[in-house]
């Protein structure tokens, strides 16, 4: 360097505005990812009362006036129609009272936080009645993590699997095809590994291997694909408009930690038709429920990937027009001379 060169410096104005920026920035990750934790509680839970009319109406008033927004109600005949409406992801769990005595049927693989629910109201009702009432589970989490840590903590590996996908094969791979194969390989073979640690290595998921690992593939696939096509249409801008999709607003938003029911407002709603929310509900089908309601989270994350891919391939084709108008220019422009 030379010493009789002035050394520039950036003017303090520029300082205060990054600073104001970073304020924005770290201000809105708190938001995006406190808001749904400090604001969860249960709210139109969809559950099941099983028997006659005569002992079921009792129950459902007393669950209104307890919290008239809590839960969603269903009542059905028995206790093979409720077991039935568990086991088919239809509710989270019921209340049996089909024969005399009371008993309280859960899922702590759809989310615990309801089961835990479902269990102060399986108190309550012992309470109420002369005997005590029985709770089961009928879709326990496994024993090598009951309390499901692994399976809410892979939501984030999920999305950040997915987004370093995008960037690593933007910097390092040329051409549209080229890059949507490579992600498509990328996601089986990450599905597949990913897969394994979480059943085998940590013991987080049941059922079927390969179903579970398709499940992850496909979440994989609709990520990097979807930040495929937007880098590949808007740039560096297309990896911010990314990673605000899945990172600020579909993880906190997929009810992964508690349950889409258990958010602020609709927001639960919304987060189902994000990849993360969408996964994360596969995932849960597939290990827990032999794949019983996977048809929405399969749509939501199969057009997620075809629009992701739709966009890298009408970029390549755009750019590969521009290629071609520019080399017929140069062409006029540069004649043979004899």
């Amino acid at each position: 360097m030379n010493p009789d060169q002035p050394t520039y410096r950036s003017p303090w104005a520029q300082v205060a505005a990054v600073v104001a920026m970073l304020t924005v920035l770290i201000s809105l990750v708190l938001t995006a990812f406190a808001w749904p934790a400090a604001k969860s509680t249960v709210h139109d839970v969809p559950i099941a009362v099983a028997g006659p009319t005569a002992a079921t109406q009792p129950v459902i008033a007393a669950l209104q006036q307890r919290d008239a927004d809590a839960f969603d109600i269903t009542q059905v005949a028995d206790t093979a129609a409720a077991e039935t409406a568990v086991r088919e992801r239809e509710v989270y769990g019921a209340i049996d009272v089909s024969t005399g005595t009371p008993s309280v049927l859960i899922a702590s693989a759809a989310s615990p936080a309801i089961a835990q629910t479902l269990q102060a109201v399986a108190g309550g009702l012992g309470q109420q009645q002369t005997a005590t009432a029985q709770v089961r589970d009928l879709a326990p989490l496994p024993a090598d993590d009951p309390r499901g840590a692994g399976l809410s903590a892979g939501s984030l590996p999920l999305v950040l699997g997915g987004m370093l996908a995008a960037v690593l094969l933007t910097s390092r791979i040329r051409g549209a095809a080229q890059r949507l194969v490579g992600a498509a390989a990328y996601s089986v073979t990450g599905g597949l590994a990913m897969a394994a640690i979480l059943q085998f290595g940590l013991g987080s998921l049941e059922g079927d291997y390969w179903a579970n690992a398709g499940a992850i593939a496909l979440a994989v696939a609709a990520t990097s694909f979807t930040i495929l096509g937007l880098e590949a249409l808007l740039g560096t801008a297309g990896f911010a408009i990314g990673a605000v999709l899945m990172m600020l607003l579909g993880n906190p938003l997929s009810g992964m930690t508690s349950a889409p029911e258990m958010l602020p407002g609709i927001s639960g709603q919304i987060g189902q038709f994000l990849p993360p929310g969408a996964a994360g509900h596969l995932l849960r089908s597939t290990a827990f429920f032999d794949s019983h309601d996977v048809t929405q989270p399969v749509l939501v994350l199969t057009v997620w990937l075809v629009v992701g891919a739709a966009l890298v391939t009408v970029a390549g084709l755009r750019s590969q027009r521009r290629r071609t108008s520019s080399a017929a220019e140069s062409t006029v422009a540069s004649p043979v001379t004899v």
